[in-house]
């Protein structure tokens, strides 16, 4: 008989083991795997990431043995049914004798979803979805928006004082190299979550506005391990990314992981130089007003298998990025303080053309002295 108290626990390990594959698993999802013996022990674990290839449950299979036999997998995602880079698990499970399987959620692939639960049912094992699915729909959420549309998901994250300033009046000093004119706006605390949510991330994404105020270097800071390095995209439209900024100079070995979309018009002799010191150069369509078109610059890192990106520009591409509708999710940092200068660089230059929907399944977080506003213009799992 099933104990409902024993599953949540064992769904909670298996889900605590998914997230350990951010960064690790895209273009994949996040999957953790738990085999539970008949005397209701741990016999086995497993963690998927791309490099290693095998799927968490042939995993958890491989560490559980014959302990597997008669017991129960608990995973946070549908295990999959067709011929990919590896065989199907359902396969795996069957042969093993598993005898009960307890999910989170169906695999958000519209191809796929369901047909690994149908595979297991039809070989008499027992299967449960849906116990925990709100927090497994979050650990995957990159993976749907990607599988469903061939595009990132788009997180616009700002930080900003109460009456919504992001910066003091461009004449401000930089106080040091990398650091923002005029200081920071959060404190520490609030500035480590974004290395967090850079690390979660494929790709970061900022016009050349802010490399020519702020002259930062882009990077995940996390200390985690990553797959892939973390994209550095930026917008420039007439090539004026300075050759002197940190973020060249200090390119090496890491030069294809910066990728600048620019305007055909754009200086044909600025985008040899770049290209030269190792830049990847793209042109991209642009709109009627020659400002570079978002729907093609999501597309093309769709392309590049990017699955999530993080915008952290200025008003400028914060405008550009909501007027468009390419930003599926905010993450909007707030500092406990008033700012109160008209020349100050506001969250946002212009009015939006049409109106943004409602924010939904908003949630509050608090960095020490600072807090976050967190919440979805789109679900990605639907759109």
């Amino acid at each position: 008989m099933a104990d409902p108290i024993a599953d949540e626990r064992f769904l909670r390990r298996a889900l605590d083991l998914a997230r350990q594959g951010v960064g690790l698993a895209a273009p994949n999802p996040c999957v953790g795997a738990v085999i539970v013996d008949l005397k209701g022990n741990i016999a086995g674990e497993g963690i998927y990431t791309y490099a290693g290839v095998r799927h968490a449950e042939i995993l958890a299979l491989e560490q559980a043995g014959q302990k597997a036999r008669g017991g129960t997998l608990y995973i946070n995602l549908e295990p999959h049914s067709h011929q990919g880079r590896t065989p199907p698990c359902t396969d795996a499970l069957i042969a093993a004798g598993v005898r009960r399987v307890v999910a989170c959620m169906a695999d958000p692939n519209p191809k796929v979803s369901g047909t690994g639960f149908e595979k297991l049912r039809a070989a008499g094992i027992h299967v449960e979805a849906g116990r925990l699915e709100a927090e497994a729909r979050r650990i995957n959420e990159t993976f749907a928006r990607y599988i469903r549309g061939g595009i990132p998901l788009v997180t616009l994250k700002s930080a900003m004082t109460l009456d919504g300033q992001i910066a003091p009046p461009p004449s401000a000093v930089r106080l040091t190299p990398g650091t923002p004119a005029g200081g920071w706006i959060t404190g520490e605390e609030a500035r480590a979550h974004v290395h967090e949510q850079r690390h979660a991330s494929d790709a970061i994404l900022v016009g050349v506005g802010t490399i020519l105020a702020d002259d930062p270097l882009l990077t995940d800071r996390s200390g985690k391990p990553r797959r892939r390095p973390l994209v550095r995209v930026i917008l420039d439209s007439q090539l004026r990314m300075p050759l002197d900024s940190r973020l060249v100079q200090g390119l090496g070995e890491n030069a294809n992981d910066v990728l600048i979309f620019c305007a055909a018009s754009a200086r044909k002799e600025k985008k040899k130089e770049l290209e030269r010191r190792g830049l990847q150069i793209e042109p991209v369509r642009t709109l009627s007003d020659e400002r570079l078109d978002f729907h093609a610059v999501i597309h093309r890192l769709g392309e590049l298998e990017i699955t999530s990106l993080i915008i952290e520009g200025g008003s400028t591409i914060n405008t550009g990025a909501l007027a468009s509708g390419i930003v599926d999710k905010v993450f909007l940092y707030y500092a406990p303080k008033i700012m109160a200068d008209p020349n100050a660089v506001p969250f946002m230059r212009n009015a939006l053309p049409v109106q943004p929907p409602l924010l939904k399944q908003a949630q509050f977080h608090r960095f020490g002295q600072d807090f976050a506003i967190e919440g979805y213009l789109r679900d990605p799992y639907k759109e």
